[in-house]
């Protein structure tokens, strides 16, 4: 029954994560161009604060697959776990996006990411720096229970840093099931070249659980 209430939590997390993240980036359309970027990229950062301190306690509060891999990696949760909360995160964003297109219409775009001037290897490596940050963060900040507190602020306010910086080039994925919910309803170009922001979140993602593994590991080295 706890493993089902966690990917449950998954579900809704991404759910909202989908519905007010993308569903800023909608609305936002009508406003000049920096402040729309600066009020999605708060909704964004602000979902994950809601969130972190309502669902953290149940699943953890991945609500990205991105999480969930670097998570694995660092063998914070099981493969069967892994498995399953990309499924409840992907259903999660679908279901969200469709709530999104009820309220702002399906041809709104739904929040949906693009490539980057179209150029795929620029939204690719774009996409792999964005959530490599996103991610190391997200590790550094749990790492200690101590930080308990105010580990949700903390990776809010990442997530609002990297959409900052990452909206104006690919619209700032970093979550693959984020991506993808949209995109699955939209079609068209945001569905061709969805598997960009799915394969370089989880790229992003795993790196950054190599890389602060590996100086987590050299920190622990030192201190004996």
């Amino acid at each position: 029954m706890n493993s089902i209430k966690k990917y449950v939590a998954e579900f809704i997390g991404t759910a909202v994560l989908v519905i007010f993240g993308c569903g800023a980036a909608v609305v936002s359309q009508c406003a000049p161009a920096t402040v729309g970027h600066l009020i999605t990229a708060l909704a964004f950062g602000l979902v994950i604060v809601a969130m972190a301190y309502s669902i953290g306690n149940v699943s953890g509060c991945h609500i990205n697959p991105a999480v969930s891999i670097a998570m694995l990696i660092s063998k914070k949760i099981s493969v069967k776990d892994f498995c399953c909360y990309i499924l409840a995160q992907c259903l999660g964003a679908l279901a969200g996006a469709a709530l999104l297109g009820v309220f702002v219409g399906f041809d709104s775009g739904l929040g949906t990411n693009a490539l980057y001037e179209g150029k795929i290897w620029v939204s690719l490596l774009a996409e792999v720096v964005l959530t490599f940050v996103f991610i190391i963060a997200i590790l550094g900040v749990t790492s200690k229970d101590s930080n308990g507190s105010v580990a949700g602020i903390v990776i809010g306010l990442t997530l609002v840093l990297v959409h900052i910086f990452g909206i104006p080039l690919t619209g700032t994925s970093v979550n693959p099931a984020r991506s993808l919910g949209p995109a699955l309803l939209v079609g068209g170009d945001a569905l061709k070249n969805v598997w960009v922001f799915i394969v370089a979140p989880l790229a992003g993602g795993a790196l950054a659980a190599l890389c602060y593994n590996f100086l987590a590991s050299t920190k622990e080295n030192k201190a004996e």
